[in-house]
Protein backbone atom coordinates (compact mmCIF):
# COMPACT_ATOMS: atom_id res chain seq x y z
CA UNK A 1 0.00 0.00 0.00
CA UNK A 2 0.95 3.68 -0.48
CA UNK A 3 -0.14 7.06 0.67
CA UNK A 4 -1.85 9.16 -1.73
CA UNK A 5 0.24 11.75 -0.76
CA UNK A 6 3.55 10.44 -2.16
CA UNK A 7 3.19 11.79 -5.33
CA UNK A 8 1.15 15.28 -4.80
CA UNK A 9 2.05 18.58 -5.76
CA UNK A 10 3.99 20.97 -3.37
CA UNK A 11 1.04 21.24 -1.23
CA UNK A 12 1.75 17.82 0.14
CA UNK A 13 -2.06 16.88 -0.74
CA UNK A 14 -3.56 15.32 -3.94
CA UNK A 15 -4.80 18.07 -6.24
CA UNK A 16 -8.38 17.87 -6.18
CA UNK A 17 -10.24 18.96 -8.62
CA UNK A 18 -13.82 19.63 -9.93
CA UNK A 19 -15.71 18.61 -12.81
CA UNK A 20 -18.96 19.80 -13.75
CA UNK A 21 -21.66 18.59 -16.90
CA UNK A 22 -23.70 20.62 -18.88
CA UNK A 23 -27.21 20.46 -18.19
CA UNK A 24 -28.99 23.66 -18.03
CA UNK A 25 -31.14 24.43 -15.00
CA UNK A 26 -30.66 20.78 -13.64
CA UNK A 27 -26.56 22.71 -12.53
CA UNK A 28 -28.16 23.89 -9.54
CA UNK A 29 -27.09 20.54 -8.14
CA UNK A 30 -23.71 21.27 -8.75
CA UNK A 31 -23.76 24.71 -6.41
CA UNK A 32 -24.81 22.20 -3.40
CA UNK A 33 -22.05 19.96 -4.36
CA UNK A 34 -19.59 22.71 -4.50
CA UNK A 35 -20.87 24.56 -0.98
CA UNK A 36 -20.82 21.04 0.53
CA UNK A 37 -16.85 21.13 -0.21
CA UNK A 38 -15.67 24.27 0.76
CA UNK A 39 -17.29 23.60 4.17
CA UNK A 40 -15.44 20.58 4.96
CA UNK A 41 -12.22 21.60 3.57
CA UNK A 42 -12.39 20.16 -0.10
CA UNK A 43 -12.25 23.65 -2.03
CA UNK A 44 -10.78 22.67 -5.51
CA UNK A 45 -7.43 23.35 -6.88
CA UNK A 46 -8.94 23.18 -10.02
CA UNK A 47 -12.77 23.26 -11.85
CA UNK A 48 -13.26 21.78 -15.44
CA UNK A 49 -16.83 22.98 -16.90
CA UNK A 50 -19.07 22.65 -19.96
CA UNK A 51 -22.26 24.41 -20.69
CA UNK A 52 -24.33 25.37 -17.28
CA UNK A 53 -20.74 23.61 -15.36
CA UNK A 54 -18.85 26.33 -17.13
CA UNK A 55 -20.86 28.83 -16.03
CA UNK A 56 -20.84 27.37 -12.29
CA UNK A 57 -17.17 26.94 -12.64
CA UNK A 58 -16.45 30.84 -13.32
CA UNK A 59 -19.10 32.09 -10.40
CA UNK A 60 -16.26 29.71 -8.43
CA UNK A 61 -13.19 30.03 -9.86
CA UNK A 62 -13.65 33.97 -10.59
CA UNK A 63 -14.17 34.75 -7.10
CA UNK A 64 -12.41 35.15 -3.57
CA UNK A 65 -13.68 31.81 -2.13
CA UNK A 66 -15.23 33.09 0.65
CA UNK A 67 -17.60 34.88 -2.10
CA UNK A 68 -18.58 32.09 -4.32
CA UNK A 69 -21.47 30.68 -2.33
CA UNK A 70 -22.72 33.88 -2.47
CA UNK A 71 -22.11 34.16 -6.11
CA UNK A 72 -24.02 31.12 -6.78
CA UNK A 73 -26.82 32.31 -5.02
CA UNK A 74 -26.91 35.33 -6.61
CA UNK A 75 -26.93 33.84 -9.86
CA UNK A 76 -29.04 31.00 -9.20
CA UNK A 77 -31.70 33.50 -7.77
CA UNK A 78 -31.58 35.82 -10.98
CA UNK A 79 -32.43 32.84 -13.50
CA UNK A 80 -35.11 31.48 -10.88
CA UNK A 81 -38.58 31.47 -11.76
CA UNK A 82 -41.14 32.72 -9.26
CA UNK A 83 -43.27 29.56 -7.88
CA UNK A 84 -46.94 30.66 -7.37
CA UNK A 85 -46.96 27.97 -4.60
CA UNK A 86 -44.96 26.43 -1.93
CA UNK A 87 -44.03 23.22 -3.66
CA UNK A 88 -42.98 22.10 -0.46
CA UNK A 89 -46.38 21.96 0.46
CA UNK A 90 -48.74 20.46 -2.24
CA UNK A 91 -48.91 16.86 -3.91
CA UNK A 92 -47.00 15.72 -6.22
CA UNK A 93 -49.18 15.71 -9.39
CA UNK A 94 -49.41 19.86 -8.33
CA UNK A 95 -45.47 20.24 -8.43
CA UNK A 96 -45.24 18.30 -11.46
CA UNK A 97 -47.99 20.32 -13.34
CA UNK A 98 -46.30 23.49 -11.91
CA UNK A 99 -42.68 22.45 -13.01
CA UNK A 100 -44.17 22.34 -16.84
CA UNK A 101 -45.65 25.50 -16.56
CA UNK A 102 -42.39 26.92 -15.60
CA UNK A 103 -40.76 24.88 -17.87
CA UNK A 104 -43.08 26.39 -20.58
CA UNK A 105 -42.55 29.81 -19.49
CA UNK A 106 -38.83 29.73 -20.31
CA UNK A 107 -39.52 28.29 -23.22
CA UNK A 108 -41.47 31.00 -24.66
CA UNK A 109 -40.88 34.31 -22.23
CA UNK A 110 -36.65 33.50 -21.73
CA UNK A 111 -35.10 33.44 -18.41
CA UNK A 112 -34.16 36.99 -16.92
CA UNK A 113 -30.67 37.19 -16.53
CA UNK A 114 -29.78 34.40 -19.01
CA UNK A 115 -31.72 34.08 -21.92
CA UNK A 116 -34.63 35.76 -23.95
CA UNK A 117 -36.34 35.02 -27.46
CA UNK A 118 -35.85 36.57 -30.65
CA UNK A 119 -39.48 36.69 -31.89
CA UNK A 120 -39.15 39.07 -34.40
CA UNK A 121 -35.87 37.51 -36.22
CA UNK A 122 -35.55 36.11 -39.66
CA UNK A 123 -34.33 32.87 -38.79
CA UNK A 124 -37.41 31.50 -37.42
CA UNK A 125 -39.23 31.04 -40.79
CA UNK A 126 -35.81 29.96 -42.01
CA UNK A 127 -33.98 33.18 -43.58
CA UNK A 128 -30.25 33.84 -43.20
CA UNK A 129 -29.12 36.01 -40.51
CA UNK A 130 -25.46 37.15 -39.52
CA UNK A 131 -24.10 33.84 -37.81
CA UNK A 132 -23.81 35.12 -34.32
CA UNK A 133 -27.93 35.74 -34.66
CA UNK A 134 -28.76 32.53 -35.58
CA UNK A 135 -30.61 31.11 -32.99
CA UNK A 136 -33.70 31.06 -30.73
CA UNK A 137 -32.71 33.21 -28.50
CA UNK A 138 -30.31 35.87 -28.10
CA UNK A 139 -27.48 35.53 -24.76
CA UNK A 140 -27.02 39.09 -24.01
CA UNK A 141 -28.65 38.89 -20.41
CA UNK A 142 -26.04 36.18 -20.09
CA UNK A 143 -23.23 38.04 -20.60
CA UNK A 144 -24.49 41.14 -18.11
CA UNK A 145 -24.50 38.77 -15.36
CA UNK A 146 -21.71 37.41 -15.67
CA UNK A 147 -19.94 40.23 -15.96
CA UNK A 148 -21.59 41.46 -12.74
CA UNK A 149 -20.88 38.33 -10.60
CA UNK A 150 -17.62 36.88 -12.27
CA UNK A 151 -14.15 39.01 -11.23
CA UNK A 152 -12.44 38.45 -14.24
CA UNK A 153 -8.95 40.17 -12.84
CA UNK A 154 -9.28 37.59 -9.85
CA UNK A 155 -10.04 34.95 -12.62
CA UNK A 156 -6.93 35.47 -14.39
CA UNK A 157 -4.57 36.06 -11.46
CA UNK A 158 -2.19 33.67 -9.46
CA UNK A 159 -4.70 33.75 -6.39
CA UNK A 160 -7.51 32.04 -8.09
CA UNK A 161 -8.10 28.65 -8.68
CA UNK A 162 -7.67 27.11 -12.14
CA UNK A 163 -10.64 27.34 -14.75
CA UNK A 164 -11.24 25.01 -17.95
CA UNK A 165 -14.07 25.54 -19.68
CA UNK A 166 -14.46 23.94 -23.04
CA UNK A 167 -15.90 24.64 -26.55
CA UNK A 168 -16.77 23.25 -30.13
CA UNK A 169 -14.87 24.79 -33.10
CA UNK A 170 -17.78 25.76 -35.08
CA UNK A 171 -15.86 25.23 -38.07
CA UNK A 172 -14.12 22.46 -38.33
CA UNK A 173 -15.91 20.20 -35.00
CA UNK A 174 -12.63 20.72 -32.75
CA UNK A 175 -13.38 19.98 -29.02
CA UNK A 176 -11.05 23.20 -27.94
CA UNK A 177 -10.17 23.82 -23.89
CA UNK A 178 -10.29 26.90 -22.57
CA UNK A 179 -7.56 27.44 -19.16
CA UNK A 180 -6.67 30.12 -17.21
CA UNK A 181 -3.08 28.60 -16.90
CA UNK A 182 -2.94 29.42 -20.97
CA UNK A 183 -4.29 31.92 -21.51
CA UNK A 184 -7.19 35.25 -20.43
CA UNK A 185 -10.44 33.46 -20.04
CA UNK A 186 -13.25 35.97 -20.60
CA UNK A 187 -16.91 36.32 -20.76
CA UNK A 188 -16.99 35.13 -24.50
CA UNK A 189 -15.18 31.74 -23.51
CA UNK A 190 -17.59 30.81 -21.00
CA UNK A 191 -20.75 32.08 -22.97
CA UNK A 192 -19.03 29.78 -25.70
CA UNK A 193 -18.72 26.95 -23.36
CA UNK A 194 -23.07 27.44 -22.84
CA UNK A 195 -23.98 28.33 -26.82
CA UNK A 196 -25.91 25.16 -27.40
CA UNK A 197 -27.71 25.24 -31.04
CA UNK A 198 -30.15 26.30 -31.95
CA UNK A 199 -31.30 27.64 -29.03
CA UNK A 200 -28.19 29.59 -28.76
CA UNK A 201 -26.10 31.13 -31.18
CA UNK A 202 -22.46 30.76 -31.67
CA UNK A 203 -19.98 32.93 -29.95
CA UNK A 204 -16.74 34.77 -31.82
CA UNK A 205 -14.16 33.72 -29.86
CA UNK A 206 -10.68 35.24 -31.32
CA UNK A 207 -12.14 35.79 -34.71
CA UNK A 208 -13.42 32.31 -34.76
CA UNK A 209 -16.89 31.43 -33.67
CA UNK A 210 -17.54 28.34 -31.25
CA UNK A 211 -20.64 26.04 -29.73
CA UNK A 212 -21.71 23.61 -26.94
CA UNK A 213 -18.74 21.96 -25.82
CA UNK A 214 -21.33 19.21 -24.82
CA UNK A 215 -21.68 18.71 -28.29
CA UNK A 216 -18.60 16.80 -28.25
CA UNK A 217 -18.53 15.20 -24.50
CA UNK A 218 -20.65 16.44 -22.30
CA UNK A 219 -18.33 15.63 -19.16
CA UNK A 220 -15.18 16.73 -19.22
CA UNK A 221 -13.51 14.57 -17.75
CA UNK A 222 -10.86 13.80 -20.17
CA UNK A 223 -9.29 17.47 -19.41
CA UNK A 224 -8.18 16.00 -15.99
CA UNK A 225 -7.05 12.74 -17.19
CA UNK A 226 -4.70 13.79 -19.90
CA UNK A 227 -3.47 16.68 -17.74
CA UNK A 228 0.23 17.20 -17.64
CA UNK A 229 2.52 16.92 -15.45
CA UNK A 230 0.81 13.70 -13.98
CA UNK A 231 0.00 14.17 -10.00
CA UNK A 232 -2.17 12.20 -8.09
CA UNK A 233 -5.79 14.05 -7.91
CA UNK A 234 -9.00 13.57 -6.21
CA UNK A 235 -11.47 14.53 -8.45
CA UNK A 236 -14.83 15.24 -7.92
CA UNK A 237 -17.06 14.50 -11.17
CA UNK A 238 -20.63 15.65 -10.97
CA UNK A 239 -23.34 14.10 -13.56
CA UNK A 240 -26.58 15.61 -14.44
CA UNK A 241 -27.60 12.90 -16.91
CA UNK A 242 -28.45 8.89 -16.53
CA UNK A 243 -27.20 6.70 -19.00
CA UNK A 244 -29.51 3.96 -17.47
CA UNK A 245 -33.24 4.72 -17.76
CA UNK A 246 -36.36 2.81 -17.84
CA UNK A 247 -38.24 2.05 -21.17
CA UNK A 248 -40.03 5.23 -22.72
CA UNK A 249 -43.84 4.67 -23.86
CA UNK A 250 -44.82 8.34 -24.14
CA UNK A 251 -43.53 11.43 -26.43
CA UNK A 252 -42.31 12.95 -23.44
CA UNK A 253 -40.67 9.67 -22.31
CA UNK A 254 -39.07 8.85 -25.41
CA UNK A 255 -37.88 12.81 -25.80
CA UNK A 256 -36.54 12.27 -22.36
CA UNK A 257 -34.82 9.26 -22.37
CA UNK A 258 -33.18 10.79 -25.99
CA UNK A 259 -31.42 13.36 -23.82
CA UNK A 260 -30.65 11.13 -20.93
CA UNK A 261 -28.35 9.25 -23.91
CA UNK A 262 -27.17 11.84 -25.59
CA UNK A 263 -25.98 14.34 -22.68
CA UNK A 264 -25.39 11.24 -19.96
CA UNK A 265 -21.42 10.72 -19.31
CA UNK A 266 -18.78 9.09 -21.68
CA UNK A 267 -16.54 9.01 -18.92
CA UNK A 268 -15.83 5.37 -19.03
CA UNK A 269 -14.34 5.22 -22.30
CA UNK A 270 -11.75 8.08 -20.91
CA UNK A 271 -11.06 6.00 -18.10
CA UNK A 272 -10.55 2.85 -20.41
CA UNK A 273 -8.34 4.90 -22.68
CA UNK A 274 -6.26 6.53 -19.42
CA UNK A 275 -5.56 3.03 -18.04
CA UNK A 276 -4.01 1.53 -21.33
CA UNK A 277 -1.58 4.87 -21.05
CA UNK A 278 -0.65 3.98 -17.37
CA UNK A 279 -0.25 0.59 -17.98
CA UNK A 280 1.95 1.02 -20.94
CA UNK A 281 4.43 3.94 -19.22
CA UNK A 282 4.40 0.93 -16.06
CA UNK A 283 5.76 -1.03 -18.91
CA UNK A 284 8.46 1.15 -20.25
CA UNK A 285 9.56 1.96 -16.47
CA UNK A 286 10.34 -1.74 -16.25
CA UNK A 287 11.58 -1.88 -19.63
CA UNK A 288 13.93 0.93 -18.85
CA UNK A 289 15.12 -0.37 -15.43
CA UNK A 290 16.38 -3.35 -17.90
CA UNK A 291 18.58 -1.60 -19.94
CA UNK A 292 22.60 -0.81 -19.38
CA UNK A 293 22.98 3.36 -18.37
CA UNK A 294 25.06 3.95 -21.58
CA UNK A 295 21.69 2.29 -24.29
CA UNK A 296 20.13 5.77 -23.60
CA UNK A 297 21.18 9.73 -25.56
CA UNK A 298 20.42 12.35 -22.81
CA UNK A 299 16.97 13.54 -24.92
CA UNK A 300 15.85 10.12 -24.65
CA UNK A 301 16.43 10.02 -21.11
CA UNK A 302 14.98 13.11 -20.41
CA UNK A 303 11.82 11.98 -22.49
CA UNK A 304 11.91 8.32 -20.84
CA UNK A 305 11.83 10.52 -17.08
CA UNK A 306 8.85 12.81 -18.03
CA UNK A 307 6.75 9.30 -18.03
CA UNK A 308 8.38 8.12 -14.94
CA UNK A 309 5.66 9.51 -11.78
CA UNK A 310 3.40 6.83 -10.75
CA UNK A 311 0.51 8.58 -9.71
CA UNK A 312 -2.91 7.52 -8.74
CA UNK A 313 -6.25 9.61 -9.45
CA UNK A 314 -9.53 9.10 -7.56
CA UNK A 315 -12.84 9.86 -8.96
CA UNK A 316 -15.70 10.46 -6.42
CA UNK A 317 -19.06 10.23 -8.89
CA UNK A 318 -21.68 12.27 -7.46
CA UNK A 319 -25.13 11.77 -9.67
CA UNK A 320 -28.01 13.55 -10.13
CA UNK A 321 -30.56 11.50 -8.89
CA UNK A 322 -33.97 13.63 -9.95
CA UNK A 323 -36.09 12.24 -12.49
CA UNK A 324 -38.30 15.32 -12.82
CA UNK A 325 -41.11 12.98 -13.53
CA UNK A 326 -39.40 12.03 -16.98
CA UNK A 327 -39.81 15.61 -18.17
CA UNK A 328 -37.90 16.18 -21.69
CA UNK A 329 -37.96 19.57 -20.62
CA UNK A 330 -36.78 19.61 -16.87
CA UNK A 331 -33.33 21.34 -18.28
CA UNK A 332 -35.43 24.32 -18.38
CA UNK A 333 -37.32 24.02 -15.49
CA UNK A 334 -35.94 27.53 -13.36
CA UNK A 335 -38.22 26.93 -11.00
CA UNK A 336 -36.82 28.27 -7.60
CA UNK A 337 -38.66 25.87 -5.65
CA UNK A 338 -37.07 23.32 -8.60
CA UNK A 339 -33.20 25.23 -7.95
CA UNK A 340 -33.57 24.65 -4.45
CA UNK A 341 -34.24 21.41 -4.08
CA UNK A 342 -31.56 20.42 -6.53
CA UNK A 343 -29.17 22.42 -4.91
CA UNK A 344 -30.09 20.78 -1.29
CA UNK A 345 -29.80 17.05 -3.16
CA UNK A 346 -25.95 17.68 -4.22
CA UNK A 347 -24.97 19.60 -0.69
CA UNK A 348 -26.79 16.38 0.65
CA UNK A 349 -25.05 13.71 -1.74
CA UNK A 350 -21.40 15.79 -1.61
CA UNK A 351 -21.61 15.53 2.02
CA UNK A 352 -22.57 11.76 2.53
CA UNK A 353 -19.51 11.07 -0.16
CA UNK A 354 -17.12 13.44 2.62
CA UNK A 355 -18.23 11.08 5.22
CA UNK A 356 -17.28 8.12 3.51
CA UNK A 357 -14.29 9.48 2.88
CA UNK A 358 -12.42 6.10 0.97
CA UNK A 359 -9.90 8.39 -0.44
CA UNK A 360 -8.69 8.99 2.63
CA UNK A 361 -6.98 5.09 2.32
CA UNK A 362 -4.09 4.01 1.26
CA UNK A 363 -4.60 1.96 -2.11
CA UNK A 364 -2.37 -0.77 -3.41
CA UNK A 365 0.71 -0.07 -5.72
CA UNK A 366 0.54 0.70 -9.17
CA UNK A 367 -2.77 2.02 -8.96
CA UNK A 368 -3.90 3.90 -11.54
CA UNK A 369 -7.30 5.07 -10.83
CA UNK A 370 -9.93 4.51 -8.52
CA UNK A 371 -13.60 4.99 -8.74
CA UNK A 372 -15.76 5.43 -5.45
CA UNK A 373 -19.58 6.21 -5.90
CA UNK A 374 -21.59 6.59 -2.55
CA UNK A 375 -25.30 5.46 -2.60
CA UNK A 376 -28.07 6.87 -1.22
CA UNK A 377 -28.38 4.65 1.50
CA UNK A 378 -24.55 5.65 2.13
CA UNK A 379 -22.92 2.60 1.09
CA UNK A 380 -20.08 2.74 -1.27
CA UNK A 381 -19.26 1.25 -4.76
CA UNK A 382 -16.20 1.40 -5.81
CA UNK A 383 -14.35 0.23 -9.12
CA UNK A 384 -10.19 -0.30 -8.42
CA UNK A 385 -8.32 -0.01 -11.79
Amino acid sequence: MRNANIHAGPSGKPRVALVLQGGGALGAYHAGVYQALHENGLTPDWVVGTSIGAINAALIAGNDPDRCIARLEQFWDEVGQRDLLDLRRVPDTVRRFHSWLTALNCTFNGVAGFYAPRWFSPFFIGLPVAAEQASLYDMTPLAGTLAQLVDLDYLNSSAAMRLTVSAVHLSCGRLENFDTRQQRVGIEHIMASGALPPGFPPVRVDGDLYWDGGLYSNTPLETVLADEPRTDTLCFMVDLWSGDGPEPHTFDEVLTRQKDVVYASRSQRHIDAYLRGHKLRRMIRTLRAKLPADALSEAERRELDALDADTTIQIVRLAYAGRDWLMASKDVNFSRGSIRWRWEQGYRDARRAIVVGAWRDGVPEGTGLIVHEVKSDGRESFCTQ
